[in-house]
């Protein structure tokens, strides 16, 4: 069992930042590549960026040049840099870990995921 913790969340006004984290705990050496998704209310779940273990990375559009996304294999943690945060970002983001891709891409797709956390709000005011 793998349990992931989200944080970082809160309230922010457009074009400002804010930075997510994600504790992984458990078994957590079963993890490769990990991503945060996002899901607003009456929209689709969007796997906004997802990393692998070794360091690769890969974006949705609707983020990319805007969010970063990194990892701390010695601290078990995935981290989201968000900037010029606009109020269509808006939502509740999720951390999600993959532990049965072995040495798997940094897919942008939600099936590939099999732990997810509880999720931390974000909201972006106008």
């Amino acid at each position: 069992q793998v349990q992931l913790v989200e944080s970082g969340g809160g309230l922010v006004q457009a074009g400002g930042s804010l930075r997510l984290s994600c504790a992984a705990s458990g078994r957590t050496f079963s993890i490769n590549a990990m991503g945060w998704y996002r899901q607003a209310p009456g929209k689709q779940r969007e796997v906004v960026a997802a990393i692998t273990s070794g360091g690769r990375t890969n974006y949705a559009g609707s983020v990319k040049g805007r969010f970063t996304i990194s990892r701390d294999n010695v601290k078990n943690t995935v981290y989201l840099q968000m900037n010029s945060l606009k109020p269509e970002d808006t939502a509740t983001y999720y951390c999600a870990a993959d532990t049965v891709h072995m040495n798997g891409p940094a897919s942008l797709n939600t099936n590939t995921y099999d732990y997810w956390g509880q999720g931390t709000q974000v909201t972006v005011s106008s």
